[in-house]
């Protein structure tokens, strides 16, 4: 336990808030498995001031397991915290910190135990894989993945060690983002014959938004019973327009987020969002050419669906002695990795009911619990 919190205190000392470089932490992790005389492969970022890591204990056979972990935090900002969120705090039996939780104590578990899993002499191979900017949309897993698979030997099965408190998740909703820009026309509020409203434009698209929304949730999927709430939802979490409130606003902006239940599509209702938006367009280009709306889809990230008979379920259950796997309502890498082929599942130390608020924590028991589940790893790949 004593490596786990010295690697964690170190870890949660890296501020790796998304908007900043990830380049310090991961230059620490190499350079402890590069001590430890394993060899890591860094996949950056466009403007390489942001890298994933990827490393290899064990031999380049086929059956191995990756690990996976993200490096990024959410940000702090506005949040009263007890302690500094940059400083491993230990207090009633609980590890506080940003990152603690979501997801810094389970790359502390992994980067521990290396040591036990090269005395261990696997006969199949434990892959270490940790990403950048899954907070924003899985940009660092979308470079990631594509080079697993050209360069790392069939895989058995992915883990995702998202918190789940152990349990073993199977199922979460797609994640999508949508910027829509409107572009209106200035005038004084009294002539309004000779202005054309962002706002108003918008509010006729999110009242669309909404319709949709209730359509959702009066069609449940009730197969899934863990999944709370077990239909489509979208939020408009912020909204931008106007400048006085005597003119006529010329622009407004808001961003949407769409989480679809993973057998569902989202491209379809985004169809019919766009579709919506060009009625309304046209309305306005009728007042006045000049009159826009731009929609950019921001972030795709694809939902992780159960496998009738998947490995990576299979040995989660078996490792973790469940009989049972659930469905988490948070979106992760996973979706990626299963696309991309992978037998994967989500399952961590730590309760995302803790995750992105002040005095973030992780109970020292999940970590022990996190500690054992990959103990009983490395015994599996022994074999």
């Amino acid at each position: 336990m004593k490596d786990i919190q010295n690697i964690l205190a170190k870890l949660i000392g890296f501020d790796t808030v998304s908007r900043h470089s990830n380049l310090e932490l991961i230059k620490y992790i190499r350079s402890y498995l590069s001590d430890l005389g394993i060899e890591s492969r860094l996949v950056h970022n466009d403007e390489e001031n942001k890298a994933n890591l990827y490393a290899t204990i064990g031999p380049q056979v086929a059956g191995g397991v990756i690990l996976s972990g993200h490096t990024d935090v959410v940000p702090v900002d506005g949040q009263d915290w007890a302690s500094d969120p940059f400083e491993l705090t230990q207090r009633g039996g609980k590890y506080y910190g940003r990152g603690t939780c979501d997801m810094k104590g389970f790359v502390a578990i992994c980067l521990a135990a290396v040591p036990d899993m090269l005395a261990a002499n696997l006969r199949r191979p434990i892959h270490l894989c940790f990403s950048y900017d899954e907070e924003t949309g899985c940009q660092g897993a979308q470079k990631l993945v594509p080079e697993l698979v050209k360069n790392l030997p069939p895989v058995e099965a992915v883990i995702i060690g998202e918190p789940t408190s152990m349990q073993v998740a199977n199922l979460h909703k797609s994640y999508n983002t949508l910027i829509t820009r409107i572009r209106g026309v200035e005038a004084h509020s009294s002539k309004t014959n000779l202005g054309v409203s962002a706002n108003f434009a918008a509010a006729k698209l999110i009242n669309f938004l909404s319709d949709l929304l209730d359509e959702f949730k009066q069609n449940p999927d009730k197969s899934v019973t863990s999944l709370v709430p077990n239909h489509n939802t979208l939020n408009v979490g912020i909204l931008n327009g106007g400048t006085a409130n005597n003119i006529i606003p010329n622009h407004c902006e808001f961003l949407m987020d769409l989480r679809t239940l993973p057998h569902d599509e989202p491209d379809k209702y985004i169809d019919q969002f766009r579709k919506f938006a060009q009625t309304v367009e046209k309305q306005m280009k009728n007042d006045n050419p000049a009159c826009q709306i731009e929609i950019v889809r921001d972030v795709i990230s694809p939902g992780l669906q159960p496998e009738k008979g998947g490995n990576a379920e299979k040995l989660a259950l078996n490792l973790t002695s469940s009989n049972h796997a659930v469905a988490v309502s948070y979106g992760t890498e996973a979706g990626l990795f299963q696309r991309a082929g992978y037998s994967t599942i989500i399952c961590g130390p730590g309760s995302i009911d803790q995750a992105h608020k002040p005095d973030e924590f992780i109970e020292i028991e999940q970590i022990k619990l996190g500690a054992l589940f990959i103990e009983k790893l490395i015994t599996r790949m022994k074999t």
